[in-house]
């Protein structure tokens, strides 16, 4: 049973990467708003009903979403090391879903198609939404702090927005990798932004 479970699991990852990459391949050619759903199945070799099972809509095929990202985020939130600051763990998060969508060769370009449509723009901020909200629950959790901690839900926020300010970047600076530019951020928020920040006018 263990190794048909394996195997299961395998094919279902298969199935999912060859929807998402045919999804991404399709939107780059023809425009994300004129791809289909039965294009994207066809081009895949598996049914609407099949694509269905694995993506609720084309655009989170196209974005490469896979539920399993946020569980794994979760579980990293839960069993990282007590001395670990929430920022670093932000970060393996962070890196471990950038390290998945770049497997396939195809995160500058994924990131530069969304940056160009609205409409996949949009899904992205929802989705990103959501998930932020779940780390921020663990966060407060693990962090000992009450639900509504501004601190907690600032982390996790800050960590979002360095990477989707990174893929913006990518689209002026194609030479520099998205990665790289997450790096970047990261590095700005853990030794401030902005040091001289002057608080007496928010007294």
């Amino acid at each position: 049973m263990g190794a048909e479970g394996g195997l299961r699991e395998r094919k279902k990852l298969q199935t999912r990467a060859a929807l998402a990459d045919a999804a991404l391949r399709l939107a780059l050619e023809k425009g994300p708003d004129n791809v289909t759903v039965e294009e994207i199945a066809e081009a895949a070799d598996v049914s609407v009903r099949t694509f269905f099972n694995y993506f609720p809509h084309k655009e989170h095929a196209i974005l490469g979403r896979n539920p399993e990202h946020l569980e794994r985020a979760l579980d990293r939130m839960r069993t990282a090391p007590a001395e670990e600051s929430p920022l670093t763990t932000m970060w393996f998060v962070v890196q471990d879903v950038l390290r998945d969508l770049e497997s396939d060769g195809q995160l500058s370009r994924r990131g530069e198609l969304i940056m160009s449509s609205p409409t996949l723009l949009y899904q992205l901020m929802m989705s990103s939404f959501d998930d932020e909200r779940q780390l921020t629950a663990a966060l407060a959790i693990r962090m000992g702090e009450p639900a509504g901690s501004v601190r907690t839900a600032l982390i996790v926020s800050a960590a979002g927005a360095a990477c989707r300010v990174a893929m913006d970047l990518h689209k002026n600076a194609p030479d520099r990798p998205v990665v790289e530019l997450v790096r970047e951020g990261f590095q700005l928020l853990a030794h401030g932004i902005d040091p001289a920040f002057d608080q007496r006018g928010i007294s």
